[in-house]
């Protein structure tokens, strides 16, 4: 496992060091603990806002940075004492009255009110965003700063606290456990615990008239839902589910007939990918179906959010379920050190896919590799796995070759060893930071000899390598 503290670029205060995106992220301090109090107003759109900050100084700072969105600021406080600050782009500059002595701990505290939106990027506006009747938050790889002050970087891993307080009607759900709700006059202030190494763009925030499903059955609850949210139990299918991992959604009441069809089959998904990867890592899975559609779901710190378009009653979109859920493990878990690495988040989450059809009765792994192989090789040849460069991170060539990598490798090593070798790099990176160098490093452990010709025609060449037939 890759530790923060090497993993961690040391730049200059206002750049993270990334090799893609340096200008998110900041260095000079890591971030230990988030602690926000957010007040969301849901038809103006109005959100007043605390962020305290807890962090440790990497080297001394005189000044350091925070990625920010635009909001109006009312004071800045380190260490209980006013500091001056400015504001450039989407950066938040802080002189504290005193300077930071390296390996220090200290406290920022930030008082905002504004609209939040999403911020535009490369790959459209991401952050928190407005639905038609509540909002959602879909930060990656970048959006997190419009809604809280932060180090964005995918290597600074934090805790946080979220207390949330809105209008009673509608149902929060917020990247963490509950740990307690509190209905006051027509406002409910919800607060939730994410105990868990968490990146910045992972934390979401989702608010609308939803109902609350348990997934998993129990002696109580385990939302606390309001009296004026629904609670149901669904049947799984008459699947056996882990009762280790409680599974709850959020979903619009249209709805929960296609969801309990759609998702129905989410026991024996959980169950497989647990077998296949190890422990899921985290203490909940909560999933929410907004009321509008979505471009594509969005995967968070143990949840998953997808569109009123991805459910249908019909189980079109599982594969997607599917997707969304192996991000638990790869991408979440185990969270990439650099924007570079992103085909460890996007190729396991898609061999995840292939893998649950085969188990579920549908197509063999090797024929989606076949059929993947084929389309990939009708595209252009100028993509390199392991650098596909930031304006192609999320391009489906990243996704389906790495998918087509990990069952080449599968091929290659056989399932006695693949196998085992997926549920280590699981479980041994178990909410760190991973790199492709050190999964190559443990495949070449596991197959007992060098398979650097094989990574470096899959990772570093651009043209498609022929897929190996199974052994």
């Amino acid at each position: 496992m890759i530790s923060k503290a090497s993993a961690q670029p040391s730049p200059g205060a206002d750049t993270s060091g990334d090799s893609y995106l340096p200008h998110h992220g900041n260095g000079g301090y890591r971030v230990r603990h988030y602690d926000l109090e957010l007040d969301y107003k849901i038809g103006p759109n109005r959100l007043s806002a605390s962020a305290a900050i807890t962090a440790e100084a990497t080297q001394a700072l005189s000044r350091f940075t925070l990625d920010f969105g635009e909001f109006r600021i009312n004071r800045v406080l380190v260490n209980g004492k006013p500091a001056k600050y400015t504001r450039r782009a989407h950066k938040l500059n802080v002189k504290p009255a005193k300077s930071l002595a390296a390996g220090s701990e200290f406290r920022v505290e930030v008082y905002y009110v504004g609209n939040p939106r999403p911020l535009p990027g490369l790959w459209g506006d991401i952050g928190w965003d407005e639905l038609t009747d509540g909002s959602l938050v879909a930060s990656q790889p970048v959006g997190a700063p419009s809604w809280f002050p932060c180090n964005d970087h995918p290597a600074d891993k934090a805790t946080y606290r979220v207390a949330l307080t809105t209008s009673s009607p509608y149902l929060v759900a917020v990247t963490g456990n509950l740990v307690s709700r509190l209905s006051r006059a027509s406002t409910t202030r919800w607060v939730f615990e994410r105990l868990e190494p968490t990146p910045t763009y992972l934390m979401s925030v989702q608010i609308g008239r939803y109902d609350d499903v348990e997934l998993v059955s129990g002696p109580e609850p385990g939302w606390l839902s309001p009296p004026s949210v629904t609670a149901y139990r669904i049947s799984l299918d008459g699947d056996a589910v882990l009762a280790s991992v409680p599974q709850r959604a959020a979903v619009p009441p249209r709805l929960r007939r296609a969801f309990s069809r759609d998702f129905g089959r989410q026991g024996k998904i959980m169950d497989s990918l647990q077998r296949l990867f190890g422990p899921y890592p985290f203490d909940e899975y909560v999933i929410v179906v907004t009321d509008d559609d979505l471009d594509d779901p969005i995967e968070a710190q143990g949840m998953s959010i997808f569109g009123a378009n991805h459910v249908d009653g019909r189980r079109t979109h599982e594969r997607l379920v599917v997707h969304e859920l192996a991000h638990q493990w790869f991408g979440n878990s185990l969270t990439v050190a650099d924007w570079r690495h992103i085909w460890l988040n996007e190729g396991f989450a898609t061999y995840a896919e292939w893998l649950w059809s085969e188990e579920s009765g549908g197509q063999t792994a090797h024929a989606w590799a076949k059929t993947w192989h084929a389309r990939m090789k009708a595209k252009p040849a100028d993509l390199r796995l392991a650098d596909p460069g930031v304006s192609r991170m999320f391009d489906e060539r990243v996704y389906k070759r790495g998918g087509l990598l990990l069952h080449a490798l599968r091929c290659l090593v056989g399932d006695a060893v693949f196998f085992p070798l997926v549920k280590a790099w699981a479980v041994e990176n178990r909410h760190g930071l991973v790199t492709t160098a050190a999964f190559v490093t443990l495949a070449e452990r596991f197959a007992g000899r060098s398979l650097s010709s094989f990574f470096d025609a899959w990772l570093h060449a651009p043209a498609l390598p022929p897929l190996p037939t199974l052994p």
